[in-house]
């Protein structure tokens, strides 16, 4: 495969990964409340996730489990409950803790979770495995080949949205305008749910 051939792929990752959504918003709210280092397992474990989905949809699982009605359900609605009391922690926070020792952000477990419930995730990584499955020589190589792009892809995305949550932790000084900042971030994950259901 050459640079050309493979440009369109990488295109299309970066471009599917840095645009906003249920994860970026996590990185950016774990960024302005809890650091870059802190933030480092969110951002691991929704890279991993992705990149899992990517192999998965490679592998023709995805399609399985799109397959079977209340499977599909169940992950909907434990995932929607779950980014649910994610915005509510979100919205009702207050100024960052930046050098807090108990609190603590999503874990990188917690993170991979999430990112299995992400609707645009499964459509990205779905999308691409289909239109992009004539890179490859065959299943093994499309998975590894998606897997690695849309990892790296989503691991510099997050980062970056991680940083300009620490920006704006560095920026934000009074109590409204943090408490305007994590509403608009509750309410932009909360959101985030409704593609889940259409």
């Amino acid at each position: 495969m050459t640079l050309a051939e493979f440009l369109p792929l990488f295109l299309f990752a970066a471009v599917s990964t840095i645009t906003p959504g249920m994860s970026t918003t996590l990185a950016t709210a774990s960024g302005a409340h809890f650091g870059f280092r802190r933030s480092l397992p969110l951002m691991a474990g929704i890279s991993l996730g992705l990149a899992t989905m990517a192999v998965a949809a490679a592998a023709g699982l995805a399609s399985l489990l799109l397959a079977q009605p209340s499977l599909q359900f169940a992950m909907k609605a434990l995932g929607s409950l779950y980014l649910l009391w994610l915005a509510w922690k979100i919205g009702r926070s207050g100024p960052p803790h930046l050098d807090a020792k108990v609190i603590r952000p999503t874990g990188f477990l917690a993170a991979i979770g999430v990112q299995f419930q992400n609707p645009k995730g499964w459509a990205m990584t779905l999308g691409a495995a289909a239109s992009f499955a004539a890179l490859a020589s065959g299943p093994v190589e499309l998975a590894t080949l998606l897997g690695l792009t849309f990892g790296v892809t989503a691991a510099v995305s997050l980062m970056l949205w991680c940083l300009a949550g620490l920006v704006l932790a560095r920026l934000l000084r009074s109590a409204w305008q943090w408490r305007l900042l994590n509403g608009a971030l509750g309410l932009l994950l909360a959101a985030s749910i409704v593609p889940m259901w259409l």
